[in-house]
């Protein structure tokens, strides 16, 4: 990758992971793997008891921990994740009951016109592109898997406004098909706060956490993750003194904790 063979591994791993952080999305998975390689064996296996330790926490505190968009289908699953995008999953939650109400069906949505979808959905910001993209995605499910939502990563992605992370929510949680791991805002702070991760990409981030995170517990880590990211580990004011992690917590990129 261009980087001078006397750098030792941390340094090119740290070199590596600069140069993606810095785009949107990385340039080829294959690069996503020569970012994951570059941990050596004692580091992953130190992610690895690490990722054990907050599994057992998480399995603990949060038993039960469900997808909070509001669906009745798979269908509705993959438009509301769609519609999710630089959204609250509470504001998708607020529209989705009107959509669905008019359009139960990939049938009916694909029937439809852009200026009808984008009335239902403007509260939700983006609301040009997002309903050019369901009302794709319901079209290319009709022309092409007569309806029905395909249960493969590339099949899915080749849907309008589907990508990697969308897939995985529902691949994840309407099939039980762990294709990856999800990573969304809460997934990707709170896995480099862990320790877990030490990239900001979504896709280098999702890497890292499937070589270190048994695959029965893919799905599970992310809801419950998310939960945790909305209860205590909130963004601009974590309730670390709170947090069942604490001790295991290296709180990587935040301040000491003040002595109480």
């Amino acid at each position: 990758m261009g980087q001078p063979d006397h750098l030792s591994s941390p340094l090119r791993k740290a070199a590596i992971l600069e140069r993606f952080d810095s785009v949107s999305l990385p340039e080829t998975l294959e690069i996503c793997a020569i970012a994951m390689t570059e941990l050596d064996q004692s580091e992953i296996a130190d992610r690895k008891r690490q990722a054990r330790r907050v599994v057992r926490v998480l399995k603990k505190t949060y038993p039960v921990a469900e997808c909070a968009l509001t669906h009745n289908s798979a269908y509705q699953l993959l438009t509301a994740t769609i519609l999710s995008a630089q959204c609250t999953d509470e504001r998708v939650n607020s529209v989705t009951p009107v959509l669905f109400d008019k359009y139960p069906h990939a049938e009916d949505l694909a029937k439809s016109t852009q200026k009808a979808v984008e009335k239902i959905i403007h509260p939700l910001g983006f609301f040009r592109a997002k309903a050019e993209n369901i009302r794709g995605m319901a079209k290319k499910l009709v022309d092409e898997f007569g309806g029905e939502l395909p249960q493969t990563l590339e099949e899915m992605t080749s849907l309008p406004g589907v990508g990697r992370k969308t897939a995985n929510v529902v691949l994840g949680t309407w099939y039980g098909i762990a294709s990856g791991v999800v990573v969304d805002t809460h997934v990707k702070r709170i896995s480099k706060l862990l320790g877990l991760t030490d990239s900001i990409n979504p896709e280098i981030a999702e890497r890292q956490l499937k070589a270190i995170l048994p695959k029965t517990e893919w799905i599970q880590y992310s809801h419950r993750l998310i939960h945790h990211g909305r209860q205590i580990c909130i963004a601009r004011r974590p309730n670390c003194t709170e947090c069942p992690l604490l001790r295991m917590c290296p709180r990587v990129g935040l301040p000491p904790l003040k002595n109480s």
